[in-house]
């Protein structure tokens, strides 16, 4: 199984990343009751081989950018490849809303800048397409951004095909990041779409917090090959496609080094069918 997703030629990551959503408080709002733990949190992944960490500046909001930031300083060795996301406003916590505004948007991407402490971005995803914002403006003004250096690569979120296929009329497209774990796989056509076009497909809630753990068969599989129901979810993402890079988040150090443990759980085929068909 291929560990590794290649971006461009200077880009090739572990597929198994980290996501830094659950760092900041409750609702993903305000800051974590132990910022010096979501701190370390982050360093344990990067030692232990993670080298492609998501966030984005609604994250608390710009709190989990923070982390990330000290962590990448305390770490200045490690290459690591950031992906961050612009496009939603916060007014409390469990609460989104887009604004695909060309210029919020570009003060977004700054704002990421600033608080991650980086010159560039090397993945900058649109966290939700305004639907009140022509596509082309939006993503107009990001492509502008890259032209300037400022921005690597661009990627989309929660998205169609159609929109996928729209969206690289305006600006190469280089991944997607939609909701798809092993009991919710309605964005199958999205995910076909980024093996044929060699897209990363990020899956967000890769483990369906909790959810997955119930099931006799996952569990017995898991039994089976001395693992948590969710290492072998982790596992099945990873076989299932070589251009998914899950990234699970968590802020227990404990979790996190279960989580990437999952990169060296080889399924049998017959497993994953097994898996692949509970639906």
């Amino acid at each position: 199984m291929e560990q590794k997703f290649k971006f461009d030629n200077e880009l090739l990551v572990n597929r198994l990343g980290y996501g830094t959503m659950q760092l900041p408080g409750q609702g993903v709002w305000g800051p974590s009751a132990d910022p010096e733990n979501a701190v370390k949190v982050i360093e344990t992944v990067i030692d232990h081989g993670v080298d492609f960490i998501d966030t984005a500046d609604a994250y608390g909001p710009l709190f989990a950018n923070l982390y990330l930031r000290q962590a990448l300083k305390n770490r200045p060795d490690n290459q690591v490849m950031v992906a961050t996301k612009v496009g939603f406003t916060r007014q409390g916590p469990g609460k989104w809303t887009p604004n695909g505004r060309p210029e919020y948007l570009r003060q977004q991407v700054e704002m990421n800048l600033f608080s991650l402490g980086l010159d560039h971005i090397d993945l900058l995803q649109l966290h939700r397409i305004d639907p009140t914002v022509p596509l082309a403006d939006q993503l107009g003004v990001l492509a502008e951004m890259q032209q300037e250096g400022k921005i690597k690569h661009i990627g989309l979120s929660q998205v169609s095909v159609k929109e996928l296929e729209t969206a690289q009329k305006f600006v190469p497209i280089v991944s997607v990041q939609n909701r798809y774990n092993l009991i919710d796989r309605r964005d199958e056509d999205v995910l076909e779409y980024a093996e044929k076009h060699h897209l990363a497909f990020i899956p967000w809630f890769p483990l369906a917090t909790g959810k997955l753990t119930k099931g006799d068969l996952l569990s017995s599989i898991a039994k089976k090959y001395q693992a948590s129901p969710a290492q072998i979810a982790l596992a099945w993402l990873l076989k299932r496609s070589k251009v998914i890079l899950p990234i699970p988040g968590t802020k227990s150090v404990e979790h996190a080094l279960q989580n990437i443990a999952a990169a060296k759980i080889k399924l049998s085929n017959e497993d994953f069918k097994a898996l692949t068909n509970l639906k």
